[in-house]
Formats: C-alpha cells, structure tokens, sequence
C-alpha cells in the first residue's frame, strides 16, 4: 500500500499542507470513528486506502521484544505493527467528514485504546476468518464501552468463507450488528464499511 508515514512527514516539516488535506469549507459536521481488531487483520491498510489526506502511521519494525509476547500466529510474515495510532480522514459528502483512528492490534498496547474511544461515535470491527479468535476480547471491549459497531471481514487469500448467520454465531453478535465483507487494500470497498456503519448509527438514532 502506497501512503505516506508519519516518518516520511517529519522528513519534510516546511511542505505544508496540500490543498486537498485542507478541510473541505462545507463540512458541517465531523464524526469520529475507530478501526479495531486484532494484530494484523488490516486496520492501517484500511486506513490508508480510504483516507483522502496523507495517513499519520506508526508503524514500528518488530523486534526480538515481542517474541513470547505477541501472538503471531498466522501471520508469521508481518514485519512491523502499530504502536500507537492510525490517523486518516474522509469526506463522505459535502457536508460529513469522517475522523480514522485505527487501534493497535497487540494487547500489550491495549491501554492506548481507552484515549483513542473517547468521543467516537462508533467503530468498524475489521476481523480475518483464519484467526476469528483474537476478536472476541476487541469486540467484548467494545460492548463494555457501549461503542456502537458494525463487523468487516476483511479478504484474505486462502481465507475460510463462512456465511453471515454462521459469524454471527461464532462472534455472538446480536441480530442488529451488521456484516459487511470487505477488501481493505480497496478505497471503494473500505468507503462502503463506513457507509454501513453511518446508516447503522442513523437507525440506532432513528429508534
């Protein structure tokens, strides 16, 4: 995925803003949204393919440190992990803009999540069908918290194919919450994840 880090940022403080980071003038309204899920299920992938301004990533080499520590399993290729935040924005119309923040995946950085919540309206649960286990702790914190959320099943080659009812039934999700499948490497299919998850916060609101 072709996006701009926050190194890259810091290696040219005097830019400035493009013209298209700036807020669009007609934006009325700005929701803040956070991207959960496990280690390595495509939470900055996602972030970075929807994000209509350069991403602010914090993605870090892994090291030796994490080994014993961090579950790697099925995922044995990932090299680097967010250790802080993913940052992105979208526009989804002339007037609603949409703040990104994606969580880190490892627990061990779990206790940055209760600052990233506050104030969201509500969240995308982005899970991998191969490794549904690490969602269960994401989702249950997120019930904790009363933070609305709709489920993304993000594609992954070889990846399990299970139908909606049978996810729901392995995540226990109530009836309400929706699915939605999705490839997060694609801009229109992680734009149509958030559009879910508006209609779903406007019928929560509507009842």
């Amino acid at each position: 995925m072709d996006f701009n880090s926050s190194e890259t940022l810091l290696e040219h403080p005097a830019e400035g803003p493009r013209a298209e980071d700036e807020l669009p003038q007609t934006a009325a309204a700005a929701v803040k949204v956070v991207i959960v899920g496990g280690f390595g299920v495509g939470k900055t992938t996602l972030v970075g393919s929807v994000s209509e301004i350069r991403p602010l990533t914090t993605e870090e080499t892994m090291t030796q440190a994490g080994v014993g520590v961090d579950d790697i399993v099925g995922v044995e290729r990932k090299t680097s992990t967010t250790v802080a935040m993913d940052f992105g924005r979208i526009s989804l119309n002339d007037e609603l803009v949409l703040y990104l923040f994606g969580t880190p995946g490892q627990q061990r950085f779990w206790f940055l999540w209760n600052g990233l919540f506050d104030g969201a309206l509500g969240a995308v649960v982005l899970i991998d069908t191969r490794r549904l286990e690490v969602s269960f702790d994401v989702i249950g914190r997120l019930e904790e918290r009363g933070v609305p959320f709709v489920v993304a099943v993000n594609t992954f080659p070889d990846a399990p194919v299970h139908g909606i009812e049978e996810l729901r039934t392995a995540l226990d999700l109530p009836a309400e919450v929706p699915i939605i499948d999705c490839d997060a490497r694609l801009r229109t299919s992680s734009r149509d994840v958030l559009m879910a998850l508006m209609r779903y916060l406007h019928s929560l609101a509507a009842a």
